[in-house]
């Protein structure tokens, strides 16, 4: 059976691209669609809409009206199914020919956050996205209506589906490469960087945004008596500088890190500490495959891969007293025991759910 594979914008990194690209192996015959790639030559062969050949090309922001538009004008195709991995409007996709009835599938990273939920979103905050959201919220549900079948990266986002489209959801966890940070290796690079870092430190590592919420792990380090390591970049570091200068308390920037020196650097630490309200959370995870505990947020994707007690620990409240007693629980964790559950997201695990779970709802 032939099918085609949809998939939003592609950039050269990102959980959802690394999840189009498995599906892309899982499914190597099938056709690959996106509204524009710009992934710089990670991914080849893949078609795009009519978009990709206007000067909104790559305007996420300025394109976003239209993009409803764009996926309903696909070309003729014969295929016999559709797979969706959608985090805005993909599983609009509507192709000619053959595959207009073909049984189309979702996959949901999440329904649109700055449309169904702006209060985790920033960009669902002006008032134009507002009004916006109020005009695309009808639409939006009418076509997830389409699909067969949608399945969901987590019961979090399954739950959101349930609400915002009114569709229940089969829960399969992303893909996770648990090997990469597993079985990483020293190098030159990660001896020197460990060597500036403190000899015990909680973590956080994400983007450098308001609503991942790192000076909670400042906090953490205040309440534990730790020293904080911030590993990513973006607009936020100063504003989290200016906070842990405020707080009074020792915070060391690892910018960029490549894979492997992040590995090095969550396998070093006592704990990572990820208070985002994550879809799954895949850093987590990642985390866990070096042998880290994880002190996360009780509400979202984490709280299903963080076990309280065994590989970390769950917070509710985000105060002094908790946070303390979080990262006292999460560092007497095993850590064999958080490798073992890392293990329960690798990649083949996905595989197989994935390829079962099309299979099933196309027949």
């Amino acid at each position: 059976m032939s099918g085609i594979l949809v998939h939003e914008w592609l950039s050269p990194r990102g959980g959802s691209e690394n999840v189009f690209a498995v599906l892309g192996e899982v499914f190597p015959d099938a056709e690959r669609w996106c509204l524009w790639d710009e992934s710089g030559g990670r991914f080849e062969g893949v078609e795009e809409t009519l978009l990709a050949r206007t000067p909104l090309r790559g305007r996420k922001a300025a394109a976003l009206p239209l993009m409803p538009f764009a996926w309903r004008m696909l070309p003729q195709r014969n295929a016999d199914w559709v797979l969706c991995s959608s985090h805005l409007f993909s599983h609009h996709a509507r192709f000619g020919g053959r595959a207009a009835e073909a049984p189309k599938l979702v996959y949901a990273h999440t329904p649109a956050r700055y449309i169904w939920v702006p209060e985790l979103d920033g960009r669902g905050q002006g008032p134009l996205a507002r009004a916006a959201s109020a005009m695309l919220k009808p639409l939006d549900r009418r076509r997830a209506a389409e699909p067969v079948a949608i399945a969901a990266n987590s019961a979090f986002i399954a739950e959101r589906v349930g609400w915002a489209w009114d569709r229940e959801a089969t829960v399969i966890h992303p893909p996770i490469d648990v090997p990469r940070f597993a079985q990483a290796r020293a190098t030159d690079e990660t001896e020197r960087v460990l060597a500036t870092l403190p000899a015990d430190y909680l973590l956080g590592v994400s983007r450098f945004v308001p609503y991942k919420r790192l000076e909670l792990v400042i906090d953490a380090g205040v309440a534990s008596g730790l020293p904080v390591v911030l590993a990513g970049g973006g607009a936020d570091e100063a504003r989290l500088r200016a906070y842990a200068e405020d707080r009074g308390h020792p915070v060391t920037i690892v910018r960029d890190p490549s894979s492997t020196l992040l590995a090095a650097v969550y396998r070093a630490a006592v704990a990572l500490v990820f208070p985002a309200v994550e879809d799954f959370g895949i850093m987590p995870v990642e985390a866990m495959a070096t042998g880290t505990p994880v002190v996360g947020n009780a509400v979202g994707g984490v709280a299903e891969s963080v076990v309280d007690g065994v590989t970390g620990a769950l917070v509710h409240e985000w105060s002094a007293t908790e946070l303390a007693a979080a990262v006292e629980r999460a560092a007497a964790a095993d850590r064999d025991a958080c490798v073992r559950r890392a293990y329960e997201f690798d990649r083949p695990v996905f595989e197989a759910e994935i390829a079962a779970w099309v299979a099933r709802e196309v027949g």
